[in-house]
């Protein structure tokens, strides 16, 4: 896997795991302001939920890295 492939799949991965992780705790205003979305969380921890989902997608893409560079898993195989 060269640097630029590599880049792609963590960045893929990032955002996969980033989507999952975004409705994670959210709670709506009980009362919300005037003009705001009565959706909108009221804390959404988005700093804690990116440096977790930089961790997850770290883990994930050393799963990846490692399956591809032990030819554990080889396309080039599916092709025979």
């Amino acid at each position: 896997m060269n640097w630029f492939t590599g880049t792609m799949v963590f960045i893929i991965l990032w955002w996969l795991v980033w989507f999952c992780a975004l409705p994670i705790g959210v709670r709506p205003a009980d009362v919300p302001e005037e003009g705001h979305e009565p959706g909108a969380p009221v804390k959404p921890y988005l700093w804690w939920k990116a440096a977790g989902t930089t961790a997850v997608a770290a883990a994930l893409f050393g799963v990846v890295y490692w399956l591809v560079a032990s030819d554990y898993i080889s396309f080039r195989d599916l092709t025979h």
